[in-house]
């Protein structure tokens, strides 16, 4: 009796697995084309070129200091050759330092302002979910469907129902 109830209760369950509707979003897609999300994108490249600028500057030094010592090498003695080439190797571990420092207030300011725009991006999609009947959505680098019988994309449609939600500046 219990081995029959069992084969019942599997038949419906794959039955009912049949009509199952993934949904799946792809997050970084529509930060990068929601209005908001392209703003961020202005405000971070703009930051990011202002910092290469500043280790661009840093490298013309390194390099010019080097040509120098070049230069300079054959006739300097050889502490004040040393001397030459420790500030250079100090001017290189500086440079280093400071691009992991720009880098990581750049990761740092991305986080920050895409949270915002994340938190009210969730109740966008579950709107968009309910509205295309979908059981179940996914986010596609979190967790890549490679197959499902029936799977809707509903970036497209997240990014108009933001937009409309949420116009941007």
């Amino acid at each position: 009796m219990k081995l029959i109830l069992s084969l019942m209760l599997l038949t419906y369950s794959f039955s009912s697995f049949s009509s199952v509707l993934i949904g799946l979003v792809d997050i970084q897609k529509i930060i990068t084309s929601i209005k908001e999300g392209k703003n961020v994108q202005k405000t971070l490249e703009k930051n990011f070129n202002d910092k290469k600028t500043l280790l661009k500057k840093d490298e013309e030094a390194i390099k010019k200091a080097q040509e120098n010592y070049k230069k300079q090498s054959m006739v300097l003695a050889e502490a004040a050759r040393a001397t030459k080439e420790r500030e250079i190797q100090e001017m290189m571990m500086k440079l280093q330092n400071k691009t992991m420092e720009f880098q990581r207030e750049i990761q740092k300011m991305e986080q920050d302002m895409k949270k915002p725009i994340l938190e009210k991006l969730r109740p966008i999609i579950d709107e968009v979910s309910k509205a295309s009947a979908v059981t179940m959505t996914f986010e596609l680098s979190a967790a890549p469907i490679v197959y499902a019988e029936s799977k809707k994309d509903l970036s497209d449609e997240v990014i108009k129902a933001y937009d409309k939600k949420h116009p941007g500046k």
